[in-house]
């Protein structure tokens, strides 16, 4: 009977272990993204920020204005921020988004004194391969659904009215036993209110953005360029052009190891093995005793000698570029300063003088 009550502990134990392990797990960091081949993309620096009160420059040199893209042939322009919300807040009100959410909108346009959102505000940045995604969702009502939604209403009432007045002629002596042209009224019209408040049916505005590589040196800010919107404008594409899209190498993260302490690890461990390994084989095979013990005694010995007869031998080379003394200069020897080969030219310049004399005589 033991066993049986003590399995259920257990997997109560490692039930709660793999909780808290979920618990303690690390989320990614908001618009950066790292792709499978160890690239790492960080766009927090093109997310617009509201302007520091006391005039200073914004981290990282951020701008302080939303983006603007020309929508061209759609015939309305676009702003919108990225991996945040827009900067300059929304004038007017928003079609089908509560009032409270508005703060949170990261993309939107104005056609004809509306304003639509293109979604909320998010910073889950997708690496596929050499593209970066960001996806903004929950912006406002569209579809074809949406659009015709009061024409659908007009619709689905004549049908009721015409489906009254048919039973009425056809089934006039029936309408007590059957409710007549009222039940069949409210019937169309439940059935389609019901539609329309299903939530599968409801569709929202959504921002799907690609970004690319700018390797200009020149280009200072990100570039935001409209591509297109799909024919039930739900969907809503653009390009940004910007150099921080560029792959670039992750930075260190607290609690990991970088590359010189795994390098310096790996080195420590086999130089223990070797010295360990090198003295337990001399011990027992060889039975050295003392300094002998290390590995390769002998070799290690001679390495200080080496280094000495190695200095030298650099010090001499380096003496014979150093300057010397050049000139004429007097010998030591005498305290005139002249030497002996000097006395003995004066000595026989003088046995010429004299030979001469008594040439002449």
């Amino acid at each position: 009977m033991r066993p049986q009550t003590t399995y259920p502990v257990l997997l109560a134990l490692l039930g709660l272990a793999a909780a808290e392990d979920m618990t303690t797990t690390t989320t990614a960091t908001a618009c950066t993204a790292s792709s499978t081949s160890g690239a790492f993309y960080d766009l927090r620096p093109d997310m617009a920020v509201k302007a520091p009160e006391d005039g200073s420059k914004p981290a990282h040199n951020a701008p302080t204005v939303d983006y603007k893209a020309r929508g061209h042939d759609y015939g309305s322009n676009f702003i919108l921020n990225i991996c945040g919300p827009v900067v300059e807040p929304v004038d007017g009100e928003v079609h089908d988004v509560k009032q409270e959410l508005w703060r949170n909108i990261s993309a939107y346009y104005v056609s004809k004194g509306d304003v639509y959102s293109l979604g909320m505000q998010s910073g889950a940045l997708i690496a596929r391969g050499k593209e970066l995604v960001l996806q903004y969702k929950g912006g406002s009502l569209c579809g074809k659904k949406h659009k015709s939604k009061s024409d659908r209403r007009n619709a689905g009432e004549e049908i009721a009215a015409r489906g009254a007045v048919h039973e009425g002629a056809a089934y006039k002596d029936y309408e007590d036993d059957e409710g007549g042209s009222d039940a069949g009224n409210s019937t169309a019209v439940d059935a389609l209110k019901k539609h329309d408040d299903d939530d599968d049916d409801v569709r929202r505005k959504s921002t799907t953005i690609f970004f690319s590589c700018d390797k200009d040196p020149m280009a200072a800010a990100a570039s935001v360029s409209f591509i297109a919107a799909d024919p039930d404008e739900c969907n809503y594409v653009f390009k940004v052009k910007s150099r921080h899209a560029c792959a670039g190498a992750e930075p260190h993260k607290p609690g990991s190891v970088e590359p010189g302490s795994v390098f310096l690890i790996i080195l420590v461990i086999a130089v223990l093995v070797y010295l360990l390994g090198g003295i337990f084989y001399n011990r027992t095979v060889s039975n050295a005793r003392g300094w002998k013990q290390l590995p390769n005694y002998s070799l290690w010995a001679g390495v200080w000698s080496f280094i000495t007869d190695l200095f030298f031998i650099v010090l001499s080379s380096c003496a014979r570029f150093l300057p010397s003394r050049r000139g004429y200069h007097y010998l030591a020897g005498s305290p005139t300063g002249r030497t002996r080969s000097s006395r003995d030219r004066d000595a026989e310049n003088r046995l010429i003088d004299q030979l001469d004399e008594e040439w002449d005589d």
